[in-house]
């Protein structure tokens, strides 16, 4: 859910001080590559490696301007953090090349990685104070709560526009809602929508910080605001009855002995004896792995590897694992729920794990989980869960667990489908 009014007045942020330069005097919204260098100014971050890191010394003395509670800073409203931004696919043939796939449309995963950066963007206007040359906050991306897709095609050489703003705040937290929209056939038709947490921490990036509270100015956002606390609440309803850590409900626990059951070979009067039921595939043949070295090249503006390159190389994966299973190129439905547990440093060894957990019909859920490997203690830490629903044109065959882990994440996998399936219902 978005303002119009608020949305509306997007591109009036610039005039307000928060871009500056070229893009402010000739009074037009900023394109990606300019909200990078936007974020780079913020922060005092620099393109260059080694300066980058003398930059993030400095930024320990900013704490000093770090509020000690929320009642200190003034509140600001929906329109304040209102950006539109612009990816001129159509008018910039050079920049085209970055997002084309073989496919001729768009590549997803770098529109993921605009994303991340732009709701990044939209909570630091949301925290600007214009009275400093450089904000004491590190707003990184805490989870992708949902992105919902409204148009399948993404045309290569046609312009797209961005606009969001903050929709909800807790004390350190911040909601920030997307939408995108591509100009085709003389007018601007809806893409997706796209939901992000951020949280704001020190400097340093080592504790929570206070961020400005929100001021709802009207009914239309109040009711938006509202839904950022269901959002919430939701999400921690969802925690809590994970998998991991309490037992399937009576329903899940019947479909799982059912799928066990269905596997059975009736020749013998054996628990260990299990046959693939017809147009099924074991979900232990469902699987895809991929490494990435996480070079200084891929790293964000503190020094640690994008969120957005991550979301990019799970999302290729998850891809290529739908792809191969179902034998024909699949489209994206939904992403939701990427959890970011830990960030992941540079030169970390990346490990990626990508699993089609659940079937139903023509959609495919996959869900990718990354880790860190230390090549010097050989410990492995998670950094990322994802979760995707993909559609094909056909039937595709049913996955079938075998063992009581690969059960969890089926049942895991049809939680994430149902509550997509509502979601655009």
């Amino acid at each position: 859910m978005f303002s119009p009014r608020v949305l509306k007045s997007a591109s009036s942020l610039m005039c307000r001080g928060f871009f500056t330069g070229q893009m402010c005097r000739q009074g037009k919204a900023p394109d990606m590559a300019e909200v990078r260098n936007r974020l780079r100014e913020i922060v005092g971050a620099s393109t260059n490696w080694k300066d980058h890191q003398q930059a993030l010394a400095e930024r320990a003395s900013l704490s000093q301007y770090l509020a000690q509670s929320q009642e200190e800073l003034p509140a600001k409203t929906m329109k304040d953090s209102a950006i539109e931004a612009h990816l001129p696919l159509g008018t910039q043939p050079a920049l085209r090349e970055k997002y084309l796939n073989y496919h001729n449309s768009v590549r997803f995963g770098r529109i993921l990685e605009d994303l991340d950066s732009l709701a990044v963007l939209i909570c630091y206007s949301h925290t600007w104070n214009k009275e400093l040359k450089r904000s004491p906050l590190s707003i990184v991306t805490a989870l992708v709560d949902k992105i919902d897709m409204r148009k399948n095609i993404i045309y290569p050489d046609c312009d797209i526009k961005f606009t969001g703003h903050v929709t909800w705040v807790g004390k350190t937290s911040i909601e920030a809602k997307m939408h995108m929209s591509q100009y085709h056939d003389g007018a601007y038709t809806d893409v997706l929508d796209a939901t992000f947490v951020m949280v704001a921490r020190d400097p340093e990036n080592k504790r929570a910080a206070f961020i400005n509270p929100l001021k709802l100015e009207s009914p239309e956002e109040e009711a938006i605001f509202q839904q950022g606390e269901i959002n919430k609440t939701r999400r921690v309803e969802l925690s809590t009855a994970s998998l991991l850590k309490v037992a399937p409900t009576a329903e899940e626990r019947t479909l799982v002995h059912n799928l066990f059951l269905n596997t059975l070979d009736t020749r013998t009067v054996s628990f260990r004896s299990r046959i693939l039921p017809p147009n099924s595939v074991w979900m232990e043949d469902a699987k895809m792995k991929g490494l990435e070295i996480c070079h200084p090249q891929e790293r964000n503006i503190f020094n640690r590897i994008f969120g957005g390159f991550l979301m990019r190389k799970a999302y290729e994966l998850g891809w290529a694992n739908a792809c191969a299973f179902a034998g024909c190129r699949p489209t994206l439905v939904a992403v939701d729920d990427i959890v970011f547990r830990k960030p992941v440093e540079i030169g970390s060894l990346l490990l990626l794990s990508s699993q089609v957990c659940y079937t139903e019909g023509v959609h495919i859920q996959v869900r990718v989980h990354t880790e860190v490997l230390d090549p010097l203690t050989r410990q492995h830490s998670t950094t990322n869960v994802f979760h995707f629903t993909f559609r094909v044109d056909s039937d595709i065959p049913a996955i079938v667990p075998q063992s009581y882990g690969e059960s969890m994440l089926y049942l895991d996998g049809k939680r994430h489908f149902d509550e997509t399936m509502r979601s655009q219902g």
